[in-house]
């Protein structure tokens, strides 16, 4: 099973960005997905969620009104759009797959991706 996310890179703060979490082997849409950051030399921390169907999302105060999740399930695909950039936002990006419903709890996803990393300069 593998999650690969992409579209990470180096922007200046107030730029936008869109990351993607594809999968192979692994059907995302029987998974709630989320999306996970670990700025340097902090713990991980959850990002952003959302529902098999796309319709409930949930985010972590310091990204609401910022980031949007979504996901195209035709295309096995989640992403996560990420505006108004902050230097704070700089941190390897992971997308995670879960049963039923999504959390803000890393230990309760199943699968994982590598990472992608975001660097917003200031």
């Amino acid at each position: 099973v593998q999650l690969v996310e992409s579209g990470g890179g180096l922007v200046q703060a107030g730029d936008s960005l869109r990351l993607s979490c594809a999968a192979s082997e692994l059907t995302l849409s029987n998974y709630a997905m989320g999306w996970f950051r670990q700025p340097p030399g902090k713990e991980r921390e959850f990002v952003a969620g959302v529902n098999i169907h796309g319709d409930y999302t949930i985010y972590a105060d310091s990204v609401k009104g910022r980031f949007t999740i979504s996901r195209d399930n035709t295309k096995n695909t989640v992403y996560l759009q990420l505006n108004s950039l902050k230097p704070e936002d700089t941190a390897d990006y992971y997308c995670a797959a879960k049963w039923s419903a999504p959390t803000n709890q890393a230990r309760e996803y199943h699968f994982w991706g590598q990472g992608t990393h975001v660097t917003v300069s200031s």
